[in-house]
């Protein structure tokens, strides 16, 4: 039988003011009296008996011994001066009185193991203090828990928490300086990014603090007019493993985002949160808003100071119109940087496991779009493209998908020359459906595919591989018609 998952809120609890409960005394206590130690103001352990290493937290001062079986009218008396409780006896009886008059008190109470009990759990944690990263499943999995712990842990500097310390002791002559909010933030960003924070995290105080004041006299001088800039950010094909590391950065800076419809909710819950999020996409037949006024909201966004993120599905510079827009920002004098994506092409055809060329029918790959002009007719040289020895992937194709294929074996492709589509490639609805020229578009009507598709045309579809995705889950299954 299986069970609804149980929902967790990841918060910080201050408790360096209250006390907390432990009850029981063996090794499973020891664990959460670990959590607790230098993390609350008093430890109070209940128990009849005390593992060597309570014992000695207690002969330290450090914790409270209540010796004894815990009593329901005792408990009732101890537990509203308790910030929390642990539950962590082998006795299931006493665990869930423990919880029930926890929760009839509205105190948080972990009973170990038993999450149905609990209002809360303890998350897997990295600690560099004061930094803390906490790692929880929802109780799913501990063991996957400390897995991502001992990845976290790898990344983390050793001194991270110094660091973090020198920057809490600048916040007050900083908040001083900088009034602003937002000029603050920017001159946090650019010391973590820069070489000053690699000074605070070595010990050296004095060169990390010479360098944050060169930080905030730049930003002082940008007081009345500061600089905005426009970062065109290629997003990749929908897949959030295959962001480059250019773009995680810059999707933790910006002030604000642009983004279409292509790209993928799990890439955009990249961004920072506090960012601001405007919606541009367009879709067939219906756009949110027109190419000029995306640009002039970029230009009116950057012009106030904004660092402004426009967020592309693929890559900016192909059929994203970022050319446009790069040369629309820069003659009117704001800073534009470009950091490219994996493209569709790119992307889609690897999820789908097809090589774009092959020494054995693929010489060559070219790429086009499938947009129809207004009228509906396709503006493409098809003599170029209805060749062999080739592949052809196109883009926002699918309306246009049977004079697509009507066009290329008009201009001398046969009617079983291979042909893929392939919809939301590298995400977790990924489908692909293979076919040929003279299937293909009925192929796709059946599944009932709709956009963003990729189409693939050529004998690489023959060599189509099944292949492991990055994220487990993400399927490459057949869906030949």
């Amino acid at each position: 039988m299986t069970t609804k998952p149980f929902s967790y809120l990841p918060i910080v609890l201050r408790t360096d003011q209250r006390d907390a409960l432990l009850v029981g005394g063996g090794q499973v206590a020891v664990q959460k009296m670990r959590l607790l130690k230098g993390r609350c103001r008093m430890i109070h352990i209940w128990a009849e008996t005390l593992h060597p290493e309570l014992a000695a937290l207690v002969e330290q001062g450090q914790a409270v011994f209540r010796q004894g079986r815990v009593a329901e009218d005792a408990l009732q008396a101890v537990l509203p001066d308790m910030a929390l409780v642990f539950a962590a006896t082998d006795d299931e009886a006493v665990n869930e009185m423990v919880a029930r008059q926890a929760h009839a008190l509205r105190v948080p109470v972990c009973v170990v193991d038993a999450p149905a009990l609990s209002s809360f759990i303890t998350p897997a944690l990295v600690d560099r203090s004061p930094v803390q990263v906490a790692i929880t499943t929802g109780g799913a999995s501990p063991v996957l828990a400390r897995r991502v712990r001992q990845m976290v842990e790898a990344m983390l500097p050793a001194r991270m928490g110094e660091a973090a310390r020198f920057m809490q002791k600048q916040r007050g002559w900083l908040k001083d300086r900088l009034p602003g909010m937002k000029q603050r933030q920017r001159v946090w960003e650019s010391f973590v990014d820069g070489p000053a924070y690699e000074a605070a995290l070595a010990g050296e105080e004095d060169r990390a603090r010479e360098q944050l004041e060169q930080l905030v006299a730049e930003a002082e001088g940008e007081a009345d007019c500061p600089q905005g800039e426009v970062w065109l950010v290629g997003a990749g094909p929908g897949n959030p493993d295959w962001l480059t590391l250019a773009a995680l950065r810059l999707m933790q800076n910006a002030d604000s985002v642009l983004y279409d419809n292509l790209v993928a909710p799990d890439v955009l819950d990249r961004v920072r949160r506090d960012a601001e999020r405007v919606y541009v996409g367009k879709k067939r037949s219906h756009h949110t808003l027109p190419q000029s006024d995306i640009e002039a909201e970029m230009l009116r966004r950057a012009r106030r100071g904004e660092r402004v993120l426009r967020l592309k599905g693929g890559d900016p510079f192909v059929f994203g119109r970022g050319g446009e827009e790069m040369e629309t920002l820069l003659a009117a004098g704001v800073p534009v940087r470009v950091v490219p994506g994996i493209t569709a092409a790119n992307g889609c055809a690897a999820a789908a496991g097809i090589p774009l060329t092959h020494r054995d029918c693929a010489q060559s790959c070219v790429v086009v779009t499938g947009h129809a002009r207004a009228d509906g007719t396709l503006n493409l040289h098809w003599p170029s493209l209805a060749r062999r020895g080739q592949t052809v992937v196109i883009y926002m194709g699918l309306s246009s998908m049977a004079e697509l294929c009507r066009k290329m074996q008009d201009h001398g492709l046969p009617e079983s020359w291979p042909v893929a589509v392939v919809h939301r490639g590298s995400c977790a609805d990924q489908r692909c459906v293979t076919g040929t020229l003279g299937t293909i578009a009925e192929d796709v009507r059946r599944q009932g595919l709709q956009s963003p598709v990729l189409i693939i045309v050529g004998e690489v579809v023959h060599h189509r591989g099944e292949v492991v995705q990055a994220v487990p889950g993400y399927s490459t299954s057949k869906e030949s018609a």
